[in-house]
């Protein structure tokens, strides 16, 4: 291409494939661009190929298929967080962007998406590029009721102690369980008032539970 792609024309490509920046850092002398799932997500997933064959992990599959373009269309390097071991440092590179921070009960918290955090890869340009610095502050300083920390039914998301992940995959067992979080998602991410703002259907967190359950 003869002139490089500027940072709004990038996240413009990314939301018309059904992405959206969540964050941009520089990484070893080069702009790093976070892509995850946002409100047009959904609507692209459902009608793609990956959603319907039956193989396993679609949504990994249609990440790397989306961002793999992405990536070759920018001639940038691909980088997911699935994959591994090793893994990339996604949790680190979300934070050092300024747009993502430990929320009470120790789970991410994205300035647009809440706790609904779904990093799908990352693009790692060739070149630095101008980026735009964070407008938004951690939501959780301002957020009074603080709903996170006593929305999970059996506590295993608090800010009293680390994330029982034991508790939480034996509660998703029960039948409680598969009525309410299996079906509409995780109560701690979905009690988070700025996660409306992912657009976030109860299909979209239902397949998501599977898929962590599963595991």
């Amino acid at each position: 291409m003869s002139r490089y792609p500027e940072y709004d024309e990038i996240s413009a490509l990314a939301e018309a494939a059904g992405l959206i920046v969540m964050g941009a850092l520089e990484e070893d002398g080069r702009s790093l661009i976070l892509l995850g799932a946002g409100p047009g997500f959904w609507d692209i997933f459902s009608t793609s190929p990956e959603a319907s064959d039956g193989a396993a992990d679609p949504v990994d599959r249609w990440s790397e298929r989306v961002v793999d373009r992405l990536a070759a269309l920018l001639d940038a390097e691909a980088i997911f967080p699935f994959g591994g071991p090793p893994y990339a440092p996604f949790i680190r590179w979300a934070v050092d962007s300024g747009r993502a921070w430990q929320s009470p009960v120790g789970m991410l918290v994205h300035d647009r998406v809440g706790m609904m955090i779904s990093y799908r890869g990352a693009l790692h340009l060739p070149r630095p590029i101008p980026l735009p610095a964070p407008i938004s502050e951690n939501p959780c300083l301002s957020c009074e009721s603080r709903p996170c920390v006593s929305a999970c039914p059996v506590g295993a998301l608090s800010d009293m102690h680390g994330y029982r992940l034991d508790a939480c995959h034996a509660y998703l067992d029960t039948g409680p369980g598969q009525r309410s979080c299996m079906k509409r998602g995780c109560a701690v991410r979905l009690a988070c008032p700025v996660s409306t703002g992912a657009g976030r259907t109860a299909a979209q967190s239902a397949l998501h539970m599977e898929a962590f359950h599963r595991r």
